[in-house]
């Protein structure tokens, strides 16, 4: 799976842009604001339906611009190609409007995936084994979302039921409305946060062996990787409970205390996914080396699970990590770069790649608002 054309318009930086990339590496690099996170972003946005660091696509948007257009073709191993537009655009007093379209035809961002799929390692991962619960339930999700439109839709679904709960328990709390009131969105979150832990689960399941023989890969001799999810509503074995009985007994256990709090204080929007090195968890003692270590070998754990979704890899997109390894792993995952269609890397100097990886890649120079072929310069 690669990108074959990429067309911008207003979008951040470019005010206008027209690329066509070929297949392997492509090197994006130069100085620090001159764009390069915005290229990425665009292949983002073009894969999710949504930016991975925008609060809202109104932020895409070029400054002072009405809209912006972000087309791409898209080619898969066979060569059969696909074109993803979106188009987002200001509305006077009503904010904004997305566009999304797949060869012409309109398409919820839920169903992209099947279309486009990709790998993102950004330095915000970085943070993923010892930052907030938050990151760790959006990868998975994120990646979920990837492999099944339905996990996508049962978020949606129980974001929205959430909301709409949060604002009863605390109408309830202020004696505005009735308890017997909650009874419906307490089927909504039971239902949906039932599937949504059981996706989270098989995920981590079809996960665990690519990343344990990653993780070995990279860190040879330092123990087994793994994935354990921490939930609030464990399911009682003894009674024979599935996640949906547990969420139902909890909602009923912690009912007064939500009110209380006028918030929903169990479901899969307060669980957790653990690292853990041969059965201890890997925040409470690992090295910065041991967490990066495990982060890449995520990274390589979910391109093998993506690629099992059809037999096409998806898209490894590296934002500015390669100043985040050091050189023995710079080097492994220069080797799983070179064994894929394409992959995009960003940097600000070209002196931090590994030098097999420069040779075997097409080099861009990315200005403000420009990214033009470096093939004629030394590497």
């Amino acid at each position: 799976m690669r990108i074959a054309h990429l067309s911008l318009t207003d979008l951040r930086s470019y005010p206008r842009l027209e690329v066509e990339f070929g297949t392997g590496p492509q090197i994006l690099w130069g100085e620090n604001a001159a764009g390069k996170t915005n290229l990425i972003e665009a292949l983002v946005t073009l894969a999710l339906g949504r930016s991975h660091r925008a609060g809202s696509d109104l932020e895409l948007i070029a400054w002072g611009r009405p809209f912006t257009r972000i087309l791409g073709t898209v080619r898969g191993d066979g060569g059969a190609g696909a074109e993803i537009e979106l188009v987002v655009a200001r509305e006077p007093f009503r904010g904004g409007r997305k566009r999304l379209r797949v060869n012409g035809v309109p398409r919820r961002a839920s169903r992209l995936a099947e279309t486009f799929r990709i790998v993102l390692f950004a330095p915000e991962h970085m943070l993923l084994v010892t930052g907030a619960p938050a990151l760790r339930r959006a990868e998975l999700d994120e990646l979920g979302a990837q492999r099944s439109p339905g996990h996508a839709r049962a978020l949606a679904t129980y974001g929205r039921a959430l909301q709409q709960r949060n604002g009863l328990v605390r109408a309830i709390r202020e004696g505005t409305a009735e308890r017997t009131e909650l009874a419906f969105w307490d089927r909504a979150i039971v239902e949906e946060g039932g599937a949504i832990v059981e996706a989270r689960l098989a995920l981590l399941t079809d996960l665990a062996g690519g990343l344990a023989a990653a993780y070995a890969e990279i860190a040879p001799g330092e123990g087994r990787l793994a994935l354990r999810y921490e939930t609030n509503a464990p399911p009682d074995a003894a009674r024979g409970e599935s996640p949906r009985d547990a969420l139902r007994r909890r909602l009923a256990e912690t009912a007064e205390k939500e009110i209380w709090n006028g918030a929903t204080l169990v479901g899969p929007h307060r669980d957790d996914i653990v690292f853990e090195l041969d059965g201890r968890s890997l925040p409470e003692f690992a090295s910065r080396g041991q967490q990066r270590a495990a982060i890449l070998a995520l990274k390589l754990a979910e391109l093998e699970l993506l690629a099992a979704v059809n037999g096409s890899p998806p898209l490894l997109l590296l934002d500015d990590v390669f100043s985040e390894l050091d050189p023995l792993r710079r080097a492994h995952l220069a080797r799983r770069i070179l064994a894929l269609p394409q992959a995009f890397l960003t940097t600000t100097t070209l002196a931090e790649l590994d030098r097999e990886l420069i040779g075997h890649a097409t080099r861009w120079r990315v200005t403000p608002g420009r990214v033009e072929s470096d093939a004629g310069s030394p590497p």
